[in-house]
């Protein structure tokens, strides 16, 4: 298996706030990328928010495959925003892209 870190970007097309926020990085905390050597490098955030509502997660993922990576962090995503109370309608998600591979091969 390798550890993928993928960003999933999406629009708060309502807004949110910062309850919702915190809920929402609540939800990601076991998919934190500080926990790998390239999240804590790049010193990547769980979770990005814009001014314009905008947002990036990034996500940790063990998987096999690249195809297999991505649709885990689909999936964690899916799963956070509804364990944060979010409404999917209202929080649309772009595609997922894989922005790092964290291996111990040098």
């Amino acid at each position: 298996m390798t550890t993928y870190v993928i960003t999933v970007p999406g629009t708060f097309t309502a807004g949110v706030d910062d309850a919702a926020r915190q809920r929402l990085g609540r939800a990601l905390r076991p998919a934190d990328p500080h926990g790998t050597k390239l999240g804590s490098a790049e010193d990547l955030d769980v979770l990005a928010v814009n001014d314009d509502n905008t947002f990036a997660l990034r996500l940790t993922v063990e998987a096999d495959t690249s195809a297999d990576a991505e649709q885990e962090a689909r999936r964690l995503a899916d799963t956070a925003l509804r364990d944060a109370g979010l409404d999917a309608d209202g929080v649309p998600l772009g595609p997922a892209v894989i922005t790092g591979i964290d291996s111990e091969i040098a």
